[in-house]
């Protein structure tokens, strides 16, 4: 499975971004996926995960209320629509599929990804 985010870009803090998940190889409803990011000098923060087949959704404090994860099967397609940009915001972004996972304490833990593609960079200038 071959995973490639796009829709990242240079956006002032309050606006919106779409990122996009587009798979090859296998269909993405048949994995649970997810979206995380890395900023310099941080660790990777997992934000948001939606399940295979159900589509249930989950979210860590960081993007709840902020960020709506959806998936297009028809696409084959997983997004991340963002709202209400932060500075803090500022990362690279990538998707990536999981067996498991948990959301403990408002954060999401994955114990190792199955596929990872490349990041999308997200800059939010205040």
């Amino acid at each position: 499975v071959q995973l490639q985010a796009s829709g990242g870009g240079l956006v002032h803090s309050g606006g919106s971004l779409r990122l996009s998940c587009a798979a090859s190889g296998a269909a993405l409803n048949a994995y649970a996926t997810g979206w995380l990011r890395k900023a310099p000098g941080k660790e990777r923060e997992w934000l948001s995960i939606i399940t295979r087949r159900e589509g249930v959704t989950y979210y860590a404090d960081a993007a709840k209320g902020r960020f709506t994860i959806s998936r297009d099967n028809r696409r084959n397609t997983v997004y991340l629509q963002m709202d209400g940009l932060k500075p803090e915001d500022t990362a690279v972004y990538h998707c990536a599929t999981m067996t498991y996972f948990r959301l403990v304490g408002g954060r999401l833990w994955v114990d190792d990804t199955e596929y990872e593609g490349r990041g999308t960079q997200v800059t939010v200038s205040s």
